[in-house]
């Protein structure tokens, strides 16, 4: 019998996009925020770690903040820069924009009620769980197909990168949306594919060496709340 996994990557390393322009503010698919000069220098020192990680291909999400992540990974590891559109941040409706202390009460209460089992629940306007996993799981398994025995980077958005991890890792779902942990930027997944269509996580959300550096040298202000899935 076919191994299955020789159908897919070696590995695949799932990523969260560097630091926007207004890390403050509730983006969504709706915001189409390019990188500030800290997400940049962020998006930098990552290509540089990515690049001792070998991959033969990077994708991302076609909007700006993604791309323009993931477009110095690429050009380190002097690989093809792909892009799914599908893999777009979730939609928010009215919360696009808003400051993130405004949003916070909603987007909490909304992740409750998915953690709680209640998957189909969105406010107007806003993608629910199953929404987001219908649009975005097809999305990360045609881009991972499309490289068998590969070594792929992808970059997308926290939400996306949360409810990819807690739909393909085994023994994970929904109930675990807090437990998994936040996803900074850069926090990034080393998954490996098993025989029974599941993944496995070699490493879960941790941000690169160089990306922690970076925030260092920036210093950050604690009391300023940035968006984290």
């Amino acid at each position: 019998m076919t191994d299955p996994t020789t159908q897919l990557p070696a590995v695949v390393w799932l990523a969260r996009h560097a630091e926007t322009a207004v890390p403050t503010m509730f983006h969504g698919a709706e915001s189409d925020v390019a990188l500030g000069e800290h997400g940049k220098r962020q998006a930098l020192a990552a290509a540089a770690w990515f690049a001792e990680q070998r991959p033969t291909a990077v994708v991302s999400s076609a909007m700006v903040r993604a791309f323009d992540t993931a477009a110095p990974i690429a050009a380190a590891c002097g690989v093809p820069h792909l892009v799914e559109p599908l893999l777009h941040e979730r939609k928010v409706g009215p919360l696009s924009r808003m400051p993130r202390a405004e949003a916070d009460q909603v987007w909490d209460a909304t992740t409750a009620r998915w953690a709680a089992g209640d998957t189909a629940f969105s406010v107007p306007g806003m993608e629910s769980f199953d929404e987001l996993r219908a649009r975005t799981l097809p999305a990360f398994e045609r881009a991972v197909r499309a490289h068998p025995g590969g070594r792929l980077v992808v970059v997308c958005h926290g939400v996306v990168c949360k409810v990819l991890l807690l739909s393909i890792l085994r023994g994970r779902g929904p109930g675990d949306w807090v437990n998994i942990g936040k996803i900074p930027n850069l926090a990034t997944s080393t998954l490996v594919p098993e025989a029974d269509g599941l993944w496995r996580a070699e490493g879960l959300l941790f941000v690169p060496p160089p990306v922690l550096a970076a925030n260092a040298a920036a210093g950050t202000d604690p009391g300023v709340r940035k968006t984290e899935a």
